[in-house]
């Protein structure tokens, strides 16, 4: 995500004039972003799979389609890890984090859910992104049905993957990076988050109040100098969840090099908290 300065007079300017069907809409554009763009420093894709994942959507009552990207381990039996990108860039925008997560072990599936990139169109929601992930985590529990499997979010991901452990019960661990309490949180952090614009957001993404519920280990990963989402709402995450969880503070991490800067750190919680050994 990134701020938006306008995003309360909108909004308000919005609901009065148009109702609070184009309220929610605008809310998703902003809040999602949808691109078929990749970030600029983007690594190249060459070394990872196309997958397609089909399902039919109780949402729009439509087949539809999710373009993925699969990073196998060659040796059998290692780790899956369902891998949710944040807002505004394609799934190749994120092929750095995901070749560093492959690093550290696990065979990694990354989706573009629907509105970006290839997979089918139209302006997600918060009710839509979390289908287009359950239908990952099927693809992944029937492709894959003996291996452990986790979940990865970062960003907007990270409240797209806690609602997704939160509702299954065969994931062995969570991970989010750079994430947040909820959307009326991260906008009260904002300078002109003092005005009360929190009765006007339809896409809460209340993890906050959904982390408690998640069943297996948390890890949440936050970088000290994080100035979009700040660390404090990932400090506040963590202790609304339930153990075993591990909290890390990546000194000098911002919302985009957290990952790279915090290897090491993200090594060693593999092995503490979910008994992993990265290669």
């Amino acid at each position: 995500m990134r701020r938006t300065p306008l995003f309360i007079a909108l909004a308000a300017a919005v609901a009065i004039t148009a109702g609070c069907a184009t309220l929610d809409a605008k809310q998703r554009e902003w809040i999602f972003q949808p691109s078929d763009r990749s970030w600029g420093g983007a690594q190249s894709t060459e070394d990872m799979q196309d997958v397609w994942i089909e399902f039919q959507s109780t949402t729009t009552g439509r087949a539809e389609r999710l373009h993925s990207l699969w990073m196998p381990q060659p040796r059998a039996g290692a780790p899956v890890l369902l891998y949710l990108h944040g807002a505004r860039w394609n799934v190749a925008g994120s092929s750095g984090r995901i070749r560093r997560m492959h690093e550290l072990g696990f065979s990694v599936l990354a989706i573009d859910y629907r509105g970006f990139g290839k997979s089918s169109a139209g302006l997600p929601s918060e009710v839509t992104a979390a289908e287009d992930a359950r239908a990952a985590w099927q693809w992944l529990a029937q492709q894959h049905p003996d291996a452990p499997r986790y979940i990865f979010g970062h960003s907007l991901g990270g409240a797209i993957a806690i609602e997704l452990a939160r509702s299954v019960d065969d994931e062995r661990g969570t991970l989010v990076e750079g994430t947040f309490t909820s959307i009326a949180d991260v906008v009260s952090t904002f300078r002109w988050g003092w005005l009360p614009v929190s009765p006007l957001i339809t896409q809460r993404f209340e993890s906050v109040r959904k982390v408690a519920d998640i069943g297996s280990p948390l890890l949440v990963v936050h970088g000290s100098e994080d100035t979009l989402i700040q660390p404090a709402l990932g400090r506040k995450l963590f202790e609304a969840a339930q153990e075993p969880k591990q909290f890390i503070l990546v000194e000098g991490g911002s919302h985009h090099n957290t990952n790279a800067v915090g290897q090491g750190q993200y090594r060693q919680a593999l092995a503490s908290l979910f008994q992993i050994k990265a290669p």
